[in-house]
């Protein structure tokens, strides 16, 4: 596969046709791909917080918990919901969900089910991929529990495992299900996380094992320090050929110029089935608050979560949560929408659509 060995490089083709390694044929001639998020779910998955350092006191991290509470009982009216608890925390997440969450005891290390958790495939049989994971480029320690997490939850359900040699978390990347796979380069091609890949090895790795045959190149500069610009906080599918980006308050937003770089690049780009990528804008919120480290917090209406029949989206007491949720009702018509407020999940660093993992049916 040639994984190892050159050095990063930035590259100005940023939207590229797969041509080599595991093409989608090959992907989906051995029964493996990864499906669009819309497509039905088994169950979600999720993580009980449990690292006090991310939330920056117990407070915090108490209100993290009811914060992901109100995520689990949401998400529960439409689908069923695993909730992965470290069995020292066993009862106080089950009185806290109040039943609405199955529990999984498992030694855990913080709580974003997205970066740590699987990648399910659909395939003709079970199967998962578990990416390499260092703690979003080796910021938090011990980082062990959740490296294995993948593996235990694949274990659990009792399907293949899928083992890239790539760094790389679940909320790094997003698929339209026919091929096009959506990431940044500030994450993937980062040095805290592949520093001896070039972007045709990460490429070709991601292609193996999710089948894409299309890579979108987001860019450079986004202010979240704490993922390193993952692409669930900036842009995602709403359909194949349809790419919801959010859009910052003002021109003297941290994120204006980067995601003005991404409209650009978007709005030249081709999907795998060559087709002319529609652009949907969503206005980020208008309050620009700080976290407990006083870092801008990275507050967006793209975290959202899609479940069987509906989307759980964050709302953040700020004057764009109603056209944000119109706006989300106009992509996914037919789908109920339920807001839930995720300032207390944010200040940890992630979002809803971050504690949250999908299982395909």
């Amino acid at each position: 596969m040639g994984d190892a060995g050159l050095p990063v490089r930035a590259s100005n083709s940023y939207i590229r046709v797969m041509t080599n390694g595991f093409s989608m044929t090959k992907a989906s001639s051995a029964g493996l791909w990864m499906p669009a998020e819309w497509a039905a779910h088994r169950r979600t998955w999720m993580c009980w917080p449990c690292r006090t350092e991310a939330w920056g006191s117990p407070d915090g991290l108490l209100r993290a918990k009811k914060a992901a509470a109100r995520v689990a009982r949401a998400i529960s009216d439409f689908e069923p919901v695993v909730m992965a608890v470290r069995p020292e925390d066993a009862a106080e997440a089950a009185s806290s969900c109040g039943g609405s969450a199955e529990l999984f005891e498992t030694p855990l290390d913080d709580s974003w089910a997205r970066d740590t958790g699987p990648t399910f495939l659909a395939s003709a049989e079970r199967a998962g991929i578990a990416w390499q994971f260092n703690a979003w480029g080796q910021k938090y320690h011990p980082f062990e529990n959740d490296q294995a997490f993948a593996a235990h939850v694949l274990e659990h359900v009792r399907a293949r495992m899928c083992r890239p040699s790539l760094v790389c978390e679940g909320g790094a990347i997003h698929v339209d299900g026919e091929g096009t796979l959506m990431t940044t380069e500030q994450c993937l091609l980062n040095s805290n996380r592949n520093p001896s890949l070039s972007m045709e090895q990460v490429e070709d790795i991601l292609a193996r094992y999710t089948g894409c045959r299309r890579v979108l190149w987001l860019g450079s500069g986004f202010s979240d320090e704490e993922t390193d610009g993952h692409i669930d906080n900036i842009a995602c599918f709403a359909a194949p050929g349809r790419v919801i980006i959010g859009i910052p308050p003002l021109r003297s937003h941290p994120d204006f110029a980067a995601v003005a770089e991404a409209k650009r690049r978007l709005a030249h780009a081709r999907d795998a089935e060559g087709r002319q990528i529609e652009i949907i804008e969503i206005a980020q919120p208008r309050k620009m608050r700080t976290d407990w480290r006083g870092r801008l917090l990275a507050a967006s209406y793209v975290n959202f979560y899609l479940v069987n029949g509906g989307v759980v989206m964050p709302g953040f007491d700020d004057l764009e949560d109603g056209p944000a949720r119109r706006v989300l009702a106009d992509c996914f018509p037919g789908r109920e929408i339920v807001q839930v407020d995720a300032l207390d999940i944010v200040q940890g660093g992630g979002g809803i659509h971050c504690t949250t993992q999908q299982e395909p049916a």
